[in-house]
């Protein structure tokens, strides 16, 4: 089908993307022969312009994605105000416009000043019945209007860590079970396995690089996919640092830059305090209570310098399980956090019915 418009302007804080904004984007791309998104973000607002940008790029990268910080407060009876946006919107622009989408009223105006033809795409939002302010009040209940990367940035990250034979996948594997989730299992096991050499041969760096963005890969994956804000991991990049200190010998700069990126939002660490058992892969008893006095030393650190809270569960499966759930409960249950953008103020813009 030929586009109807030769170039469509979005704008919008998109904070956060969701599938209003996605069906707004895929529409002008439907009727225009190019369409430029203006993610527009204030400094109030705690998730970069730069971070939204990329959200869109990954679902729609048929559109120009482009960026701006706007302080200049909004009120639609202001014409003073309109001007200094509209200006700030040319100024992004590479070509002119002929068609504004938008969802709301004030677009009939901003077209009226870019001299183009305002195109209002579901107003009211009824066939996608999702506002930002909605997702930022409680993203869980409108999950099904996020996109992947979205997801992920909202999903809280849990990691299960310790000494070997300490439990860890065990708790894991409960923790996630209870959610209705899948665990993202230990990379660095399966490597130990498969390895060139296997066990007995030297380790080097390059394998713990290997596998800390391995680990980080799964990780991500199951952010994405995950079907409530919940990601429970055995082991991750920090514990791969304590790793490759054990069988390298030294600290690893590139390992542990990638951790410092990738906090989680809890570290739970298994205690050494039950029965050690030998399953073929682990180094042996003798090892497991100052590897563990490590892990402690570690995530001290990392929480000092703030980084996630760490707690040490003790007990029987089941004890650990409940200690973890009381810790893990309310973390889920809290929307990770998102300021609140500029208020709108004034009059606005007078809804019109008929639809180009």
């Amino acid at each position: 089908m030929t586009a109807r418009h030769a170039h469509g302007l979005v704008i919008g804080k998109f904070y956060p993307l969701h599938a209003g904004h996605l069906n707004l984007v895929r529409t002008a791309l439907s009727r225009c022969a190019r369409v430029t998104v203006q993610v527009l973000g204030s400094t109030a607002e705690s998730v970069p312009v730069g971070t939204r940008a990329d959200w869109l790029r990954s679902e729609v990268p048929g559109a120009r994605v482009v960026t701006a910080v706007d302080d200049t407060p909004v009120d639609y009876a202001d014409p003073h105000l309109w001007d200094l946006h509209v200006a700030l919107m040319r100024s992004l622009l590479d070509a002119p416009v002929d068609a504004v989408l938008t969802s709301d009223a004030y677009g009939r105006e901003l077209a009226r000043r870019l001299d183009a033809r305002w195109v209002q795409v579901d107003p009211g939002r009824v066939a996608v019945p999702v506002s930002g302010s909605a997702v930022r009040a409680d993203p869980a209940g409108h999950w099904w209007a996020l996109p992947a990367a979205v997801r992920a940035w909202f999903a809280r990250r849990v990691v299960v860590l310790g000494a070997e034979s300490t439990g860890t996948t065990t708790l894991a594997t409960d923790l996630a079970r209870h959610h209705g989730i899948a665990p993202v299992l230990e990379f660095g096991r399966e490597w130990s396995v498969d390895r060139p050499g296997g066990l007995a041969a030297p380790w080097h760096s390059a394998e713990f690089d290997l596998v800390a963005r391995e680990q980080a890969r799964r990780e991500d994956a199951a952010a994405a996919t995950t079907p409530l804000p919940l990601v429970v991991c055995d082991t991750d990049v920090l514990a791969t640092t304590v790793w490759h200190e054990r069988y390298v010998g030294t600290r690893s700069p590139s390992v542990e830059a990638l951790a410092a990126r990738r906090v989680p939002d809890l570290y739970l660490l298994t205690g050494d305090e039950i029965d050690f058992v030998q399953d073929g892969l682990r180094d042996g008893e003798h090892v497991r209570h100052a590897m563990q006095q490590r892990f402690r030393e570690v995530l001290a650190t990392q929480a000092a310098a703030g980084g996630a809270p760490w707690h040490e569960l003790r007990g029987s499966r089941a004890a650990r399980l409940e200690a973890a759930l009381a810790l893990v409960e309310p973390l889920v249950a809290t929307p990770r956090h998102m300021s609140e953008p500029l208020p709108q103020r004034g009059a606005e813009v007078h809804e019109v019915h008929e639809v180009h």
